[in-house]
């Protein structure tokens, strides 16, 4: 991947790999932190990176960091999380938005990452599979499973 490609791919997939963290995480810095990860090593890794393969490998590290990333906050309880929800609770503001972020919310991390994955970035269920390494079988039965929850 040159230079000129990479410069391509940031400014072809910036979005769509943010989007896809920040409904992951739900907070703009720790989203802005793991994009910016995945880029650097998109960067570091340029020689090894077909460009033709670059949106792939993209998703895959950013999948990776976001996991990563919960992983560690999970150890890190915050009381100001609990604040914020508790707050969230108590508004009676009841938006489609609102009630779509709370389903995905009670999800698991694997679920909520291939409803985003599938319903909202559009991509094939073979792709997903690559993103997340999971088969494409266990990808259509997370997948089902998330929906009916």
């Amino acid at each position: 991947m040159t230079e000129k490609e990479y410069n391509q791919c940031v400014s072809q997939y910036a979005d769509n790999v943010y989007r896809f963290i920040l409904k992951n995480l739900g907070h703009k810095e720790d989203a802005q932190d793991v994009v910016q990860t995945a880029f650097e090593k998109l960067w570091i890794n340029r020689n090894q990176v077909d460009n033709e393969r670059s949106k792939s490998y993209l998703f895959t590290v950013a999948y990776n960091q976001m996991i990563d990333h919960i992983r560690k906050q999970k150890r890190i309880t915050l009381q100001d999380d609990f604040k914020e929800e508790a707050g969230l609770i108590n508004k009676q503001e009841h938006t489609v938005k609102k009630i779509l972020d709370e389903a995905l919310h009670k999800l698991s991390e694997t679920q909520k990452s291939l409803v985003l994955l599938k319903d909202y970035e559009g991509y094939s269920y073979q792709e997903i599979g690559i993103i997340t390494g999971l088969r494409e079988s266990q990808v259509k039965v997370y997948l089902h499973r998330a929906r009916l929850q």
